[in-house]
């Protein structure tokens, strides 16, 4: 498979068409594959909760447009914020495990995300209601 921008604008033109202005592209090789690849293409104004991964970090990486990486404290307080645009020479950040996070989409963009381990979908415990 070749990741190009003939791949990247479907994902998008998909993710135009989704409810959720987001669509992901699993990367894995195989149902045996126990890591967690994926393109995700994401517009502005797709909502992503805060949330966290309890037993493994993730690495984001921006491939196209831009977007705000937001982590929060345990009450919702935010403490960061990381501006990911490749035209601008920020390309990714590694969220440790636990830590509550979101994005704010400010252009189409699509990010490679990188987590260890079998994917588990998050948990009600592990999504912060605001």
């Amino acid at each position: 498979m070749v990741l190009d921008n003939v791949l990247l604008d479907a994902l998008l033109k998909k993710a135009s068409e989704s409810g959720r202005l987001r669509v992901a592209h699993d990367l894995r090789t195989s149902c045996d594959d126990n890591s967690q690849r994926m393109l995700n293409a994401l517009l502005p104004g797709t909502v992503v909760p805060i949330h966290r991964h309890p037993a493994t970090a993730e690495t984001l990486m921006i491939v196209r447009g831009s977007l705000v990486e937001v982590f929060y404290d345990e009450e919702g307080r935010e403490t960061k914020r990381f501006v990911l645009n490749a035209a601008n020479g920020v390309y990714g950040v590694q969220i440790p495990a636990g830590q509550w996070h979101s994005v704010i989409v400010t252009e189409p963009c699509v990010i490679l995300e990188i987590k260890d381990g079998k994917y588990v979908p998050v948990s009600p415990d592990d999504v912060m209601d605001r």
